[in-house]
């Protein structure tokens, strides 16, 4: 049975845990040789590969610090050399740090655009160089965009950041046949939630409660619109962004 990215090679930055384990995962199960990217959790990384080839499938492990331009350009080679191709590119490595204006510094807002923004346009610089038309590039935006939670503007900002250079990359990049989305997840069941502590806080109850469907995500429900959007069946869209918040605004 063919699967639906069968051929085709994809990184997913950040992939380590979380979606992006997930989105390694379904990509792999839909026929995709996938470079599982990670920065410092190398034996997570190592598990996630391990899941991807006890199912069949073929995936490798790169570490790369998505905000350092070196490794970036180390990690697309590296790529290249072991699948000879790349056709899909996922940005989701990124960090964030809920703190209240007063909180504000420098190093705060330079850890965040260093690696949500900067991190995002270099790897899609990189990526390019080695892409075909029918490529596709896949950024991790958020709906904090929507609802601006407090305590979260620098968070935020990057995340809105993403929102305007897909759509500026997307028509950028269409001569060539590459096409760009944002994929925009509500709040998601991941390891890093619950580590914050988030699934017990008073934000956290009450937006479980103002969501219409009643939970928060989880990584399975997001990775499919990964799938379609790097997907041949997305091919006459581009510069797009799909909200997966369970009705939540």
């Amino acid at each position: 049975m063919s699967g639906r990215l069968d051929g085709k090679v994809a990184v997913v930055t950040g992939a380590s845990k979380g979606l992006g384990a997930e989105i390694a995962r379904r990509f792999a199960a839909e026929g995709a040789s996938v470079v599982v990217n990670y920065s410092h959790s190398k034996d997570a990384a190592d598990a996630v590969v391990r899941d991807i080839e006890q199912a069949g499938g073929k995936a490798v492990p790169i570490q790369a610090d998505m905000s350092d331009e070196a490794q970036v350009r180390r990690l697309f080679g590296e790529t290249v050399g072991a699948f000879g191709r790349l056709d899909i590119l996922v940005n989701n490595a990124g960090v964030y740090d809920f703190q209240p204006l007063q909180n504000l510094s420098l190093e705060l807002f330079r850890r965040h655009f260093e690696l949500n923004v900067y991190g995002y346009l270099t790897a899609i610089k990189e990526a390019a160089e080695y892409m075909s038309p029918g490529a596709s590039i896949l950024n991790m935006s958020s709906t904090v965009t929507i609802f601006g939670p407090s305590d979260a503007s620098v968070y935020t900002a990057t995340k809105g950041a993403i929102d305007g250079l897909t759509r500026a990359l997307s028509n950028e990049l269409a001569p060539r046949g590459i096409r760009v989305y944002a994929i925009k997840p509500g709040v998601v069941d991941t390891e890093g939630v619950e580590a914050g502590g988030f699934l017990t806080s008073e934000f956290g109850n009450a937006l479980i409660e103002e969501t219409p469907l009643g939970r928060l995500g989880r990584s399975a429900d997001v990775a499919p619109a990964a799938v379609y959007l790097a997907s041949d069946e997305s091919a006459w869209m581009t510069g797009e962004y799909i909200t997966m918040a369970g009705g939540q605004r």
